[in-house]
């Protein structure tokens, strides 16, 4: 069995990956990741599409001149999609966050085992717990960059806005605005940060102790010594 101060540091950790985990499917499921408003001219007047989306589904809304709404719908991200590159960068966010979504949870099975036992397998130890939650971060990382350069360089909103209206000509500018989606990943790398942090302390403390009970034969009494 562990010891207390073995299953409670692992334990912490357990509560970390685990929060990390739920805050993963909280990012894929919620569609708060942007807002934007995108003008177009159109004959006689200039429209705004205001869209709200996430990776799979979003809300569009249009507005004249005047500011009148004139209608709201909601739509699926990929069907809305035309061009090849944004759909395949969205589809490379979606796989980046599930195999982020993955990563915490093996670390979250590698701390509930090392709290409640202690493992033979080196890897299924601290290294365990180090590599998931080093990827998992690494992962989500890569996924907050891929869906701006989405956004702002493949111009995502204005391809989705044409899909909401019709009759569109030329665009006149974008304003985009990340929501709470999009900004909590980085609460998903500061709990990660905080399992190797807590992993951390609990294995330099172990090795410390290690060392002490491996004193070389110079610090032993001389009365040992001699005999």
């Amino acid at each position: 069995m562990p010891s207390r101060k073995k299953t409670c540091m692992f334990a912490s950790a357990f509560c970390t990956c685990v929060s990390s985990f739920v805050v993963v499917c909280v990012v894929l499921a919620t569609p708060q990741w942007v807002s934007s408003e995108v003008r177009f001219l159109r004959t006689g007047s200039n429209i705004t599409i205001s869209l709200k989306y996430g990776l799979f589904t979003g809300t569009c809304e249009q507005f004249v001149e005047a500011g009148i709404q004139v209608s709201q719908t909601i739509f699926q991200v990929a069907d809305a999609m035309s061009s090849s590159r944004t759909r395949g960068l969205n589809v490379a966010t979606i796989v980046v966050l599930v195999l982020a979504l993955l990563s915490s949870l093996l670390s979250s099975g590698f701390t509930c085992t090392n709290a409640v036992s202690n493992p033979y397998q080196t890897f299924l130890g601290p290294i365990g717990v180090y590599t998931w939650n080093a990827v998992c971060g690494v992962l989500i990382l890569i996924a907050m960059i891929l869906f701006p350069v989405n956004v702002e360089g493949n111009r995502l909103s204005e391809e989705l806005a044409h899909s909401c209206s019709t009759s569109l000509e030329a665009h006149i500018g974008s304003k985009h605005t990340y929501g709470y989606s999009y900004w909590i990943m980085l609460l998903i790398i500061f709990l990660n940060v905080a399992s190797l942090i807590i992993i951390y302390f609990y294995d330099h403390a172990r090795y410390s102790k290690k060392k002490e009970q491996e004193r070389p034969i110079e610090n032993a009494p001389k009365d040992v010594i001699l005999f």
